[in-house]
Order: C-alpha cells, then sequence, then structure tokens
C-alpha cells in the first residue's frame, strides 16, 4: 500500500518508539523526529517515502548532532529491496554508513507495521530495543563518521526539552512549526488576550518563564505592543495567532503566581 507523503510514517514510527519508553518530538531543528529516554543521548530519524541517496545523506548529516541516526521508508511492495538490491546488502550499507534503518509496513485494514532493520553501527551502547526483522548478525565497522558538533546538538535537546507538547508532524513542509519560541509567545498572548495589558514582570510571574522580558522587547512575531512604559497589550496580529494555533493554546500550562 503505497503512502503520499512521507508525513504518514510519522506517526507509526512515534508510536514505535513511545512504546520504548521513549518522548518524541516531530521536526526539531530540521530533524523529522527525535526521541529522548532518560539520560540517553537523542535519537533522530530522518523519514522519506522511499529508500533513496538523498535520504541517507540527510541520515550521515545528522551524525554531526547524535550516533543514534535511523533513516525511515515504506516498506516497498511484496517486501522486495528496492533499487535491485538485497536486504542484507542494504544493511550492510547503513551501518558501514554509521546509520540504523527502519521499515514500515501500512495494511488497508490494520495498523501498520514497523521493523527495525538495524541499529547504527556506532552507537551499540544505547540500541534501541524492540522488534527486528532481522537476527542478530556481525555489525561491519562505520566509515569515518562527521565530526561531532556538540553546540548543535545541546540546542537540539534544548528545543526538545523547552517543547511541552508534541505539535507537529515529522515530515511536514511549508508549514508553520511549532517551536518552544513560538509557543511561549502564544502563552504571552494569551495571557494579554485574557487579562488586559500587563507588565513583563507580572507575566513572568503568571508563566514562570524567565525570558519573559526579552520576548515582549524583541517582538519577533509583532503579537505585543507596549501602551506605556513597562505595559504590554495583545495586538490583532497576536489575536490572529491565537485562533490560528488554538489547539496549543489549549495546551498551555495553568497561571502561575507567587
Amino acid at each position: 500500500m503505497a503512502i503520499k507523503t512521507e508525513t504518514e510514517l510519522y506517526a507509526p514510527v512515534k508510536s514505535y518508539f513511545e512504546q520504548l519508553g521513549y518522548n518524541v518530538r516531530g521536526e526539531v531543528h530540521h530533524c523529522d523526529l527525535v526521541a529522548m529516554r532518560g539520560d540517553e543521548p537523542p535519537v533522530i530519524v530522518e523519514l522519506k517515502k522511499n529508500f533513496s541517496i538523498p535520504l541517507l545523506l540527510q541520515g550521515i548529516n545528522r551524525l554531526r548532532l547524535t550516533r543514534q541516526v535511523y533513516v525511515a521508508f515504506e516498506l516497498p511492495n511484496k517486501g522486495r529491496a528496492p533499487h535491485g538490491a538485497s536486504w542484507p546488502e542494504l544493511r550492510k550499507l547503513c551501518q558501514m554508513l554509521g546509520v540504523g534503518m527502519i521499515t514500515v509496513q501500512f495494511f488497508k485494514r490494520k495498523k501498520p507495521a514497523v521493523l527495525l532493520e538495524c541499529h547504527p553501527a556506532a552507537a551499540s551502547q544505547f540500541h534501541v530495543e524492540g522488534p527486528s526483522s532481522v537476527n542478530a548478525e556481525p555489525v561491519p565497522a562505520p566509515t569515518v563518521l562527521p565530526r561531532h558538533n556538540k553546540r548543535a546538538a545541546e540546542r537540539i535537546v534544548h528545543e526538545f526539552k523547552e517543547r511541552r507538547a508534541d505539535y507537529n508532524v515529522g515530515g511536514s513542509t511549508k508549514l508553520k512549526l511549532m517551536t518552544s519560541y513560538r509557543e511561549k509567545a502564544l502563552h504571552l498572548a494569551y495571557l494579554l488576550n485574557q487579562q488586559g495589558p500587563l507588565s513583563p514582570r507580572r507575566l513572568r510571574e503568571l508563566t514562570g518563564n524567565p525570558n519573559t522580558s526579552g520576548l515582549l522587547q524583541k517582538n519577533y512575531y509583532r503579537w505585543f505592543q507596549r501602551v506605556e512604559r513597562g505595559i504590554y497589550k495583545v495586538t490583532p496580529q497576536g489575536e490572529e495567532a491565537l485562533r490560528t494555533y488554538s489547539k496549543v493554546v489549549e495546551e498551555l500550562p495553568p497561571i502561575h503566581s507567587k
């Protein structure tokens, strides 16, 4: 059953990792899916409808952020390996490149089946457990991996932890994604819309967000307007944003007060 877009892969792969105890977020700093469990390094999964060179290149690029990288795609019709290769050859190729491989089989009348084809060869200490389509095989040594970018990796983890929920579908394109920054700005707009003009100090007390003043002063989305010194109100653009992102607004945390 051929899927139409790679976003259809997100829900089954997300569910697969959640069943293994991971928290999952979609579209974190351009990564289709990021999963985290405890203090383990993040897992990154790149999604594509089909197995391809661009998918492999995307996976290799993500190795700068973590050694736990997987590429995921729909299992081809009748379970045949793509491009005339064999599955053992594709697994060996992925592991030599340093990435793992996941396939998703879709059905007309039952839930998709997610199969872990192989692990990233360089991340054996943190292997994802779960159903696999293959028996244990010798893991080929990967080629020279991209240099780890510690600062970029920390940004991924920070963005992941700052988000209160998973609002994005991995693999989405041409959509405005929900980031932690946008979520915090929405929270301020919501409070100003509900309670009228407030000071940065009062908003900081209500949200518990220490960066409240910076959000208001930078005003990246043009959602806020200073009505007098130290007092802000929500703009018509901010009111429109509250309607556009109503589902996110419904999930905002309760008001904190001192």
